[in-house]
């Protein structure tokens, strides 16, 4: 596996931010996700991934936490989607989240939902690939990709699945004791097996793509280990994506980037304590270095 050092940064370098470019230019992110019980996970993502350099980001949540969420982050754009009875967005949303699919870079699918009741609303939104569209998969959505290999194959590459290694457990059928003992082989079989990027994510997180390759970044920062960590991540990643990444490459900086971010805010707060919402503030200085 190769580290995401200096070395590999140099030798993987980010699109640039030409200074004449206009917020179209540097993407947009359709990023859906909340729940009742959650509401708020997806303005982590929002904010996430303006801060690495997105462009435009629209947000889908349920009905009930639109306006409330458009409000706190007047930076985006809000749509308010149906509710099912479990709190999740509903089936019934997949119309109006397949408009919005339609005119973005990157769809961004999962933060801050929960349970497995998202599985028909998950395959419909994302059938029909698009050249030009990268999605990323994340909490429920990412819990029932399986039985939709062919689906996300089908995108040639331009999926990233964020799963821990209960979420791959899940996905797989192996135990997360299987996992933990072979991560970077669980990576690369569940990249093989989905034809997408997987980030899965631990204290030593191992990135595979399907062509074989594999990256790792170990981290010192047990802080990270709090909710919306994760959220802010996916939103990191999709950022990049939207910057117009390789997705190898968007998930490699990202986990670099939210990794230094937990050390930069651990410097500052502690080694834990410090909230997800902490990291994001460091993201922009991190970009520059």
């Amino acid at each position: 596996m190769t580290p995401i050092d200096l070395a590999w940064r140099k030798a993987n370098p980010l699109p640039s931010a030409d200074e004449g470019a206009d917020k179209n230019s540097r993407g947009r992110i359709f990023a859906a996700g909340g729940s009742r019980t959650v509401p708020a996970a997806l303005q982590l993502t929002a904010e996430a991934a303006l801060r690495v350099g997105a462009g435009k980001v629209r947000m889908g949540t349920i009905e009930a936490a639109a306006i409330p969420i458009g409000i706190a982050m007047p930076e985006c754009g809000v749509i308010g989607l149906p509710e099912g009875e479990d709190g999740e967005i509903g089936t019934a949303a997949a119309a109006a989240m397949m408009e919005q699919i339609e005119t973005c870079q990157v769809f961004l699918f999962g933060p801050g939902m929960g349970g497995r009741s998202v599985a028909d609303l998950t395959r419909n939104v994302i059938r029909r690939p698009r050249e030009g569209l990268s999605i990323l998969l994340d909490a429920a959505p990412l819990a029932c990709a399986a039985g939709l290999e062919d689906i996300i194959a089908a995108h040639e590459g331009r999926v990233v699945l964020t799963p821990h290694h209960g979420e791959l457990a899940y996905l797989t059928g192996r135990s997360e004791e299987e996992i933990a003992a072979e991560p970077e082989k669980a990576a690369r079989d569940a990249a093989s097996r989905f034809g997408a990027v997987v980030v899965l994510k631990h204290a030593r997180t191992v990135i595979a793509a399907p062509d074989g390759q594999a990256l790792v970044h170990d981290s010192d920062t047990p802080g990270l280990a709090t909710g919306g960590s994760g959220d802010v991540l996916s939103g990191v990643i999709g950022g990049l994506l939207a910057r117009g990444a390789p997705p190898l490459v968007a998930a490699g900086w990202g986990v670099w980037l939210h990794g230094a971010a937990g050390r930069a805010a651990a410097e500052q707060v502690g080694p834990i304590g410090f909230l997800a919402r902490d990291l994001l503030r460091h993201l922009p200085r991190l970009l520059a270095v």
